[in-house]
């Protein structure tokens, strides 16, 4: 099993948060179900303000499927939201996909 770099603790293990940027609000606890790393797999809880952010990974998963320019559709979700560690810090760098009650994303402690 894969460990996390942060607490030593296993990857699957854990509730990540999901923030909005502009004023840190709570929109989702993402609830680690299993792990292959470098991904994470997790059940959404959501909270308050989690449907202003849904049509940004929406966009980015149906370009992402469809072959089309995805990048420029990820970079809104990066500017809308921002994802925290169980610990509470920020992550520097995530690819999150978020669909339904459903969430996977992978990390880096640097950025891309």
């Amino acid at each position: 099993m894969t460990k996390d770099r942060h607490t030593g603790g296993a990857v699957t293990a854990g509730t990540w948060t999901l923030h909005r940027r502009e004023d840190g609000q709570l929109l989702a606890e993402l609830v680690v179900t299993d792990g292959d790393f470098p991904w994470l797999n997790a059940r959404v809880v959501a909270h308050d303000g989690l449907d202003t952010v849904r049509p940004l990974f929406a966009e980015q998963l149906r370009l992402a499927d469809d072959g089309g320019q995805f990048d420029p559709a990820y970079d809104r979700v990066r500017d809308a939201v921002t994802l925290r560690y169980p610990e509470g810090h920020d992550v520097p760098e995530f690819l999150l996909h978020l669909e339904g009650g459903e969430a996977w994303w992978r990390w880096s402690d640097e950025p891309f």
